[in-house]
């Protein structure tokens, strides 16, 4: 008599073939979630003419001769445009449809269900960010630190989204409510209205001042400004990846325990 068949099970794919397995299915479900994608597009726009419209003379009558507000202009518009834009409202809609407790039988790597959701924010955050630098060069901002400070303003607006979205992810991952990831965005106005994002540093007093000072989104402008107006400045861009590494040690510890609270509830 022969020995049972030993059973069948799925083969184990490997963990980075894991993460750019969910990375790709969140980039392809883009196409049919344009209108999470579209504002994103709209807003930096819309706010780059209204705050140039109505704030540069004042802006370039309060500093030195030479003083390119639209240059100014242009990290403020990326990052009203990158904040909070995630797939974290496609992890919502899989935990209520099931799908989500579906991939928790599978032999996929955890951590690489959310990671492989923040690669293709990472992609899309780049995807966001080019438009607004193209349309710069198209008001005539110059880049001071030429091509390759492109790939940088690109690589540190990626990054900042990425570890702003560790926000709405363990939002999702802890209530499964779509409500409450929408109002994810919410908590990043503070942050961006208490910085340099509408008048420099040497412009602002009292209390503004001192928030500014502590306040990381500061340090992230002034590294994408950095590139734009005055060219390659390493305190600037190491501040900037140290504010936004600070943000991140937040950000994913909290959504990486909202996922191991999640996975221990069985979805």
């Amino acid at each position: 008599m022969s020995a049972a068949a030993p059973p069948i099970t799925a083969r184990r794919a490997g963990f980075v073939r894991d993460v750019m397995t969910v990375a790709g299915r969140g980039l392809r479900s883009i196409p049919r979630d344009v209108e999470s994608v579209l504002p994103a597009l709209i807003i930096p726009v819309f706010f780059f003419f209204v705050n140039v419209g109505a704030l540069q003379p004042l802006a370039e009558l309060g500093n030195e001769p030479g003083f390119d507000f639209r240059a100014f202009q242009v990290p403020t518009a990326i990052m009203f445009g990158i904040t909070g834009v995630t797939r974290a409202p496609m992890l919502v809609l899989d935990i209520q449809s099931g799908y989500f407790d579906r991939l928790l039988i599978t032999p996929a790597r955890r951590s690489a269900l959310l990671l492989g959701l923040m690669a293709s924010d990472f992609v899309l955050a780049m995807a966001l960010t080019l438009p607004v630098l193209v349309l710069g060069l198209i008001v005539g901002v110059s880049y001071a630190a030429g091509a390759l400070g492109w790939v940088m303003i690109l690589l540190i607006a990626a990054t900042w989204s990425l570890a702003y979205a560790g926000f709405p992810y363990a939002i999702a991952l802890k209530t499964g409510n779509p409500a409450a990831v929408n109002t994810a965005f919410l908590i990043f106005f503070p942050f961006i209205f208490l910085t340099t994002a509408f008048v420099p540093k040497d412009n602002l007093e009292g209390w503004l001042a001192d928030v500014a000072t502590f306040n990381p989104v500061t340090y992230v402008l002034e590294g994408m400004r950095s590139l734009i107006q005055e060219g390659w400045v390493a305190e600037d861009l190491l501040l900037a990846f140290l504010a936004i590494a600070g943000v991140m040690v937040v950000t994913l510890t909290m959504s990486f325990l909202a996922l191991r609270g999640r996975v221990s509830r069985g979805g």
